[in-house]
């Protein structure tokens, strides 16, 4: 049995749906075009090389998790907030531009 591109569907899937669980307290504030427009162009590039290079497709999207997460430790670390929970939250909204309500 030859594995077609479900690989790429599932490994996408599977991306997203961990990504999410683990940083959507990061995204809290960014606008829901933005975070769809982020997956509609990850998954068609990554379908889009599939019909190029075969399942070698998968390391767009492997490759942008880790340097996304790397840059993400290394980003909270310098500014003193929790790389998992986001906190403190009051200076990470402060950070990222977001306007802090009580």
């Amino acid at each position: 049995m030859s594995v077609g591109v479900e690989l790429e569907l599932g490994v996408l899937f599977l991306i997203q749906t961990v990504g999410h669980g683990v940083f959507d307290r990061f995204e809290v504030e960014t606008p829901a075009w933005r975070k769809i427009l982020k997956w509609l162009i990850v998954a068609g590039l990554t379908l889009g090389l599939y019909m190029q290079v075969g399942h070698w497709a998968l390391i767009l999207p492997v490759a942008g998790g880790l340097a996304g997460a790397t840059f993400h430790l290394a980003w909270c670390r310098k500014h003193g907030i929790n790389p998992l929970r986001a906190t403190p939250r009051r200076k990470y909204w402060e950070l990222r531009g977001w306007e802090w309500t009580e």
